[in-house]
């Protein structure tokens, strides 16, 4: 499937996966070892504790926890009509303890597809890390 843009070029409609990987590539783009390292533990965090849980944890801190949340957020309000105005994380928890049981679980499945990609980019953002430091 492609669209064709104002001056007739052909760009290709990008999949789910691919829209996924890019926007994960791009945020992924400017951690440094400690969000890396954060982001990757993130899927574990939820699937102990839930999503919910794991927000609420991460609007209490400062660093990299926040700064990976926010990612997350801005990604699943791309995805859902019903967080799209959110404003900020807050805004976001507030929206998910009204959330029905379905959209909360869908919210939850499209956060571990996100945090997936995220894994993989700043997996190979780290290994960039590690040759820039050699």
């Amino acid at each position: 499937m492609n669209n064709t843009t104002k001056n007739n070029a052909v760009t290709p409609t990008l999949s789910l996966e691919q829209k996924r990987a890019k926007d994960a590539w791009e945020k992924s783009k400017n951690y440094d070892k400690d969000h890396i390292n954060f982001a990757k533990g993130v899927p574990a965090l939820i699937m102990n504790s839930g999503l919910l849980q794991v927000l609420a944890f991460c609007q209490e801190k400062e660093k990299q926890q926040k700064v990976v949340a926010h990612d997350l957020c801005h990604w699943l309000a791309t995805q859902f009509e019903w967080v799209a105005k959110c404003q900020g994380i807050e805004d976001f928890i507030g929206k998910l303890i009204t959330a029905s049981p379905s959209d909360y679980q869908a919210i939850t499945t499209e956060a571990f597809a996100w945090l997936r990609w995220l894994r993989q980019m700043a997996g190979a953002r780290k290994a960039n890390l590690k040759k820039d430091g050699d």
